[in-house]
């Protein structure tokens, strides 16, 4: 079942809920003069996430579709929307255009650069690149200016079908996130650079009232808090802990 909630003005959160690895997919879908969806969804939930941003616009006004990283579940049915959106364009980072989004979308994709802005109408959203965080030398993520919303991709990732929105803190359960991570088949899921604190301290910078992640609950508060927290345990799960192994 997919469910839909407008998680800030204009900013609906269209949730999948997968109960055999326990996990919500989302998608984040901007109702503006230039609509923008932020991931796509696996190419197996494309019905299920059309039928929902048809609920809230016609999927074919779409204008602009973007995502974090080139990774099945940010972009794996690009193809399908473009394909029903005939004005829509891919926006990414230079260098996810250049290693994989132009061979493999069907049409070729805009580019932004670091801090660089898209207006879709009313909103404005400010492009920062983030490479490999939280995964891939191609991420980026978006900051609605006016709402200060920050589209987040896997930062603050949680497991479970759990509320569509929330004021209490999410940081404990992104720890779990991660530790889980570490001692699974899948470790290294976040991985630590040189780059890491600089990036998230930017991100801080940007004091965001909304963090909607693509995994769990969207967080509304202090952002600035959250992504300060954020940093600190990234810090304590992938350096300090590693350090006493």
């Amino acid at each position: 079942m997919t469910n839909i909630t407008e998680i800030a003005p204009d900013i609906y959160r269209i949730s999948t809920y997968d109960s055999n690895i326990d996990l919500q997919f989302l998608q984040f879908l901007v109702k503006d003069e230039e609509p923008l969806l932020f991931h796509t969804g696996l190419k197996k939930l494309f019905p299920q996430v059309r039928d929902a941003v048809n609920q809230i616009i016609d999927s074919s006004k779409i204008r602009w579709i973007s995502f974090s990283h080139f990774e099945a579940d940010e972009c794996g049915s690009l193809n399908e929307w473009l394909s029903i959106a005939p004005n829509a364009q891919t926006v990414c980072t230079p260098v996810a255009a250049f290693v994989s989004v132009d061979d493999f979308a069907i049409r070729p994709s805009k580019t932004l650069q670091h801090t660089e802005v898209l207006n879709t109408g009313k909103y404005s959203f400010q492009f920062q690149h983030t490479p490999q965080l939280p995964h891939g030398w191609d991420a980026g993520l978006f900051f609605e200016t006016t709402n200060k919303t920050l589209l987040c991709s896997d930062l603050f990732h949680q497991f479970g079908d759990v509320e569509a929105i929330t004021e209490s803190d999410v940081i404990e359960r992104f720890r779990q996130t991660i530790a889980n991570y570490e001692v699974s088949p899948f470790p290294n899921y976040i991985p630590y650079t040189t780059h890491t604190d600089r990036i998230l301290q930017e991100l801080v910078a940007l004091k965001p009232r909304t963090l909607a992640t693509m995994h769990g609950s969207t967080f509304v508060g202090d952002g600035e808090r959250a992504l300060q927290d954020l940093a600190t345990v990234l810090h304590e799960e992938l350096v300090t802990k590693q350090k006493k192994v």
